[in-house]
């Protein structure tokens, strides 16, 4: 698994201040090291899963907080994130 070059193509630039990646639909590819804006799971160049959640916990609560994405909130990443979804589904 190496990056061929095709993922260039589908290359996407920072969005609009105020939004983050993933909530626009980017997906970053650790292989390729890119965030592109593919529609499967995997990269197009290195057939590597994309990853379409953030991995840092302040920005998971973020995206969370925006509701732009739709996330399983009965498997949280961690224990920090259950309660945060149990707090807001108390409101």
């Amino acid at each position: 698994m190496s990056c061929r070059g095709i993922c260039v193509r589908y290359k996407v630039g920072k969005p609009s201040f105020g939004q983050g990646r993933y909530a626009t639909g980017q997906k970053r590819c650790q292989i390729c090291e890119i965030f592109i804006q593919w529609d499967g799971l995997v990269c197009p160049c290195c057939s590597y899963r994309l990853r379409a959640r953030p991995r840092n916990m302040k920005t998971k609560v973020r995206l969370l907080e925006n509701g732009s994405r739709q996330v399983n909130p009965k498997v949280p990443a961690m224990p920090i994130l259950a309660s945060f979804l149990n707090e807001q589904s108390g409101n």
